[in-house]
């Protein structure tokens, strides 16, 4: 059952430079993500799913246009504002891991905690709650250099569940890995989605991995060409 949109995007624009060499990214974007919904963003190079992706997490402004997050005018915010709001409800996955490559699983998965300066006890606690939901509970004390593609992509997953954000924001998170490790990620973002009710917005040029999304929104020339449930999703 619904709770409601937890993202509403009115009339989206965005615009790179100015005068002759400006660049529309995007033209006029409506979209709701609901709350505890799984979406999948696909589209081909430049059709804007990075962009909006960019806005949603709040590390871009719209050039025009509303941008909403949980009822608050995330547009109206502040620079620092929008810093806070990352901060505290939202979470993000990258293809490349992202990983501080000379610290533990235990110590990269207690990093968000830091920056809301949460005591030292709390921090590992949590982290190691985190780790135990990824199936990397036993692994704490390895490096990255230690641990496995697949295994790395748990860590930051993790790393990004850790302080239980509202919006999980995944950036092409199984393009660095092969096709039984891909499976093994996407069941696992799926588990996320269903047990801890974290919303998930997903961007992908994959079609396999797209199909474990709730819904698919199909990008083209910085507009929404189209949107479609996912029969296959379960």
């Amino acid at each position: 059952m619904s709770l409601g949109p937890l993202i509403r995007l009115s009339g989206i624009e965005k615009t790179y430079g100015h005068g002759p060499a400006a660049f529309q990214a995007l033209r006029g974007i409506d979209l709701e993500v609901q709350q505890g919904e799984f979406l999948a963003i696909m589209g081909p190079s430049g059709s804007g799913k990075s962009t909006t992706m960019n806005i949603v997490g709040c590390l871009d402004t719209p050039t025009k246009g509303r941008f909403e997050f949980e009822g608050l005018r995330v547009d109206m915010l502040s620079r620092d504002q929008r810093a806070l709001l990352r901060r505290h409800r939202l979470g993000f996955v990258f293809q490349g891991f992202n990983l501080l490559p000379k610290t533990t699983a235990l110590e990269n998965v207690e990093l968000p905690l830091i920056y809301r300066r949460a005591p030292a006890a709390t921090r590992r606690q949590f982290a190691r709650a985190a780790l135990h939901q990824v199936g990397l509970a036993e692994w704490g004390h390895h490096t990255p250099a230690e641990l496995s593609g697949g295994q790395q992509q748990r860590v930051a997953i993790a790393r990004a569940i850790v302080t239980r954000p509202a919006l999980l924001l995944a950036d092409e998170p199984t393009g660095s890995l092969d096709s039984r490790t891909t499976d093994e990620v996407m069941r696992l973002l799926v588990g996320i989605n269903q047990s801890l009710g974290i919303t998930i917005v997903m961007v992908t040029h994959e079609a396999r991995v797209a199909v474990y999304a709730h819904s698919v929104v199909h990008f083209l020339d910085g507009r929404i060409d189209t949107v479609r449930l996912n029969p296959e999703s379960s």
